[in-house]
């Protein structure tokens, strides 16, 4: 019997992007990498160990955002166009490296997960991966749980607790249309807590979330076991503390798994290192190069420019031997707390999804051998579900998990600082008049309506937390604070409209063509 207990929980979230009148927009692409190196791959590692009747456990928070592209049709189609120019490219590829046998046999690699992709997003999921996730946990491996509805950062939206009940209650309803029943827990957005937004989560039948480690460990209480069992906050809803040292093994870019020296490099990619005349027509029109998803170069060592050909088995020898070691640790940590704890510990292991095939191209294969290890070679360590644990042991101590994030230095300053502050009173400014709209036409219909409704979703679309991190970072920040700047804009227009009454109907039905997230939002959830 194992005495202890391990939860993976991977976060699946992109920011919703669709642009219908662009069908080169650049950003799109974050989705269709994502699906052929992250979800598509960790499909298939679920449905082998399903297949080979290995029994496993695993949390996956799909966001709301992510969720309305892969419904999206258009979405669907595009990536199925993308798909098939990587088809092409491939070929030529396989034609170009055939003198050259190491980068023809990853070519060759390259050829079959794309074909695999193709198969198993048209062939049997018929463009919707949805029903793929929902499968898995109709079969009962899988708990998937939701997020913010636009992955709003709770902390800084707080200003006005509508905005904190609209992120949660949107993104339960959006769950449930998918699923067909109410999601279990809730990933807050960069598990930013703020104390006292578990009364709304629990106001919506959430039993858990998740917060950073020092979220638990400078709790108003001292938490008695620390983060190896979860906490009730007042409300009774769960908070599960994150583990630092399994995050670490994973997470650090020095000690990490992922910078092992045989891993695939992921910043060699050909759309960079090949000739522009031959890879043009697999890049941005315009002629902005980016990735194709094919990288022939293993991570070898610190110079970009010095690495060798990838050997797909070394790599994947490596990560039989970090799930290994990964497997050991846990057991090691599980063997000492279960001598000092009077229940089963647990250990809580977040990452982002994306991490696992897009970030770290063995990612999935880590994983595989890691649930394979846990099934067959040892009896310390059982993974489970908060969910789970929840149900073995329903009391826990009660306490209330301090304001923290798992962002840089752990509270606030990534998503505040002098890159973004500046669109916090914009934001504020429009959750104050949605409310104010909201109040004031709680029966509205026609197209009064359905101005209100996309008010709500150029206000939810704004509060989106990776517009601020982008800024932050440095990267793509045009399109950041343009998107930030156009949906305010777009609020901004329509409560004047609602307000005199002079609604433009033909701009109106282009923007809900556009900015079509939540089709069936309420907008009277900011009603006080």
């Amino acid at each position: 019997m194992a005495k202890g207990y391990l939860a993976l929980a991977l976060h699946a979230h992109l920011p919703f992007v669709k642009h219908p009148d662009d069908p080169h927009a650049l950003e799109e692409r974050w989705l269709y990498e994502a699906i052929s190196e992250t979800y598509i791959p960790l499909i298939n590692v679920f449905q082998g160990l399903v297949r080979d009747g290995v029994d496993f456990r695993l949390t996956l928070s799909l966001s709301p955002p992510l969720l309305c592209m892969l419904a999206d049709e258009l979405l669907q189609q595009r990536y199925l166009n993308h798909l098939h120019k990587l088809q092409e490219l491939i070929y030529r590829e396989l034609e170009r490296t055939y003198q050259q046998p190491d980068f023809h046999r990853l070519a060759q690699m390259y050829q079959y997960r794309i074909n695999q992709c193709h198969h198993i997003f048209h062939q049997e999921y018929g463009n919707n991966l949805i029903q793929a996730f929902k499968q898995l946990q109709d079969q009962g491996k899988l708990e998937v749980i939701t997020c913010g509805a636009t992955h709003g950062y709770f902390p800084l939206n707080n200003l006005y607790r509508e905005a904190i009940r609209a992120q949660v209650g949107i993104a339960v309803k959006t769950y449930e249309k998918h699923f067909g029943c109410p999601p279990k827990g809730l990933w807050l957005p960069e598990c930013a807590y703020n104390p006292g937004d578990d009364e709304i989560l629990k106001e919506f039948g959430l039993q858990y979330f998740f917060v950073d480690t020092h979220g638990i460990l400078f709790a108003d209480c001292r938490p008695r076991y620390g983060v190896y069992a979860p906490v009730y906050c007042p409300s009774g809803v769960a908070a599960f503390g994150r583990d630092a040292e399994s995050s670490k093994q994973v997470w650090s870019a020095d000690e990490g798994y992922p910078g092992d020296f045989d891993y695939r490099e992921y910043y060699r990619d050909i759309g960079y290192d090949l000739d522009y005349d031959y890879i043009k027509s697999y890049i941005h029109p315009d002629g902005h190069r980016l990735n194709t998803g094919i990288k022939y170069y293993r991570i070898t060592g610190k110079q970009t420019h010095d690495k060798q050909p990838y050997m797909p088995q070394w790599a994947r020898e490596k990560a039989a031997i970090h799930a290994g070691n990964f497997m050991f640790n846990r057991e090691k940590q599980i063997e000492h707390l279960a001598g000092i704890m009077d229940r089963k510990p647990i250990i809580v292991a977040p990452y982002d999804a994306e991490l696992f095939g897009h970030w770290w191209f063995e990612g999935p294969d880590f994983l595989d051998f890691l649930i394979r290890k846990i099934y067959y070679d040892q009896s310390v360590v059982k993974m489970v579900t908060p969910g789970d644990y929840l149900a073995e042991y329903p009391l826990n101590q009660v306490t209330t998990p301090c304001m923290s994030s798992w962002g840089h230095k752990g509270y606030h300053e990534f998503w505040l600082d002098g890159s973004n502050d500046w669109i916090y009173r914009h934001l504020h400014k429009a959750t104050e008049r949605m409310i104010e709209l909201a109040n004031q036409h709680r029966w509205s219909e026609g197209l009064t309506e359905r101005a209100l409704k996309q008010a709500a979703r150029e206000l939810l679309l704004a509060q989106s937390s990776d517009w601020a991190f982008i800024m932050k970072t440095g990267t793509m920040v045009d399109y950041a604070v343009r998107r930030t700047k156009q949906h305010i804009h777009n609020f901004t227009r329509l409560y004047r409209s609602v307000k005199n009454n002079d609604l433009d109907k033909k701009w109106l039905e282009d923007l809900e063509a556009t900015d079509n997230i939540f089709p069936e939002v309420d907008y009277r959830i900011y009603c006080k």
